[in-house]
């Protein structure tokens, strides 16, 4: 576990809305492995959402174009799924 000093010094270089691509790239990655279509598509629609929600004032606008397309892929890839 990382003390909340060395967490606090990375995140202070970066806004929140590139700190939030980061996690959803990761999370991305990760769900690859899984090859669920339903839970890509979960997983798309719950960060367009996080991204729309954030505040703009803390964010840059590309962020909220980003969640907007987001928001409408996540539950086209979840309808479109076989399982």
């Amino acid at each position: 576990m990382l003390p909340l000093q060395v967490i606090d010094s990375f995140l202070l270089n970066y806004n929140i809305g590139q700190v939030l691509l980061l996690v959803f790239a990761l999370g991305t990655l990760g769900l690859l492995g899984l090859g669920s279509k339903k839970v890509l598509g979960l997983h798309l629609g719950a960060f367009g959402l996080i991204f729309v929600m954030t505040p703009q004032a803390i964010n840059s606008k590309i962020y909220l174009f980003l969640g907007l397309s987001l928001a409408i892929i996540g539950p086209m890839v979840f309808a479109t799924a076989d399982e």
